[in-house]
């Protein structure tokens, strides 16, 4: 039986790396035909290419940086000139960085995790939107954080951005009612990608600790949850869905087994 998504527009955002590029990965398997954006212009065009060879119909790529305005909307222009109808738009592009108190946080790092994770959620969909309000059963999905749930130390503006995820996505559920457009949020907890290298702000070996002891979960359980998401019947919404791997059973409460050197 051919797949529900199969040559259904799928716009991913941060698809160069991590949830987004296995998630490009796994549409394409199904596929889907997609849309790739992210900063990131080399990495872009390899994932597309893997893309194609995957089963993607179709894979076009653009350089988006969801900070800026302009660089959103000359995304949805790109987009525009591709499909005049988008099924699911994936806002992935995002992330932390640092790991310090309030009290001894940077204007800039906060202002990384606000522009991406809160602003360019709502700059995405506001540019994609039109392509998809006349199209019942198409789908955004947001991708949150179990950060956007509980709060830790070192973690306020993270923390914050991700639970301003988790209301823009309740927030658009309710203005979207009756479109036929889902909404959903996908929120995983501790997951190896580049997001504590780059939360680290390249420091590999700090990275690398936070997992040690503990398998967690990896993009492609994502890619795959959020392929799940999106191939429900038309009349099916998953609001919210929370993953963590098993050896996490809360924020803090992580079982480690012995590293052995």
């Amino acid at each position: 039986m051919p797949s529900s998504l199969a040559s259904k527009w799928v716009l991913i955002t941060g698809a160069s790396s991590g949830f987004g590029a296995a998630a490009a990965r796994a549409f394409a398997r199904e596929g889907a035909k997609l849309l790739l954006g992210a900063r990131r212009i080399d990495r872009l065009e390899a994932v597309a290419a893997e893309c194609k060879k995957l089963g993607a119909p179709d894979a076009q790529f653009a350089a988006l940086d969801v900070a800026s305005t302009t660089s959103v909307n000359a995304f949805a222009d790109f987009a525009r000139r591709h499909t005049d109808k988008l099924d699911v738009l994936i806002n992935n592009a995002g992330g932390a960085k640092g790991l310090e108190t309030v009290a001894d946080g940077k204007d800039e790092d906060w202002e990384f995790m606000m522009q991406t994770n809160v602003l360019g959620v709502l700059r995405m969909t506001r540019a994609c939107l039109p392509l998809m309000v006349k199209n019942p059963g198409s789908s955004i999905i947001n991708i949150g954080s179990i950060a956007g749930r509980v709060a830790y130390e070192g973690g306020s503006a993270y923390c914050a951005a991700k639970a301003g995820e988790l209301q823009i996505t309740k927030a658009l559920r309710l203005e979207l009612s009756g479109t036929g457009v889902r909404v959903s949020t996908v929120d995983p907890g501790l997951a190896e990608t580049e997001f504590s290298i780059v939360r680290f702000k390249g420091d590999e070996a700090r990275a690398k600790k936070v997992y040690e002891g503990v398998e967690p979960l990896t993009a492609e359980d994502i890619a795959e949850t959020l392929v799940w998401v999106a191939s429900r019947p038309a009349h099916v919404c998953i609001d919210e869905m929370v993953i963590k791997c098993t050896d996490q059973a809360a924020i803090h409460k992580l079982h480690r087994r012995p590293v052995t050197q």
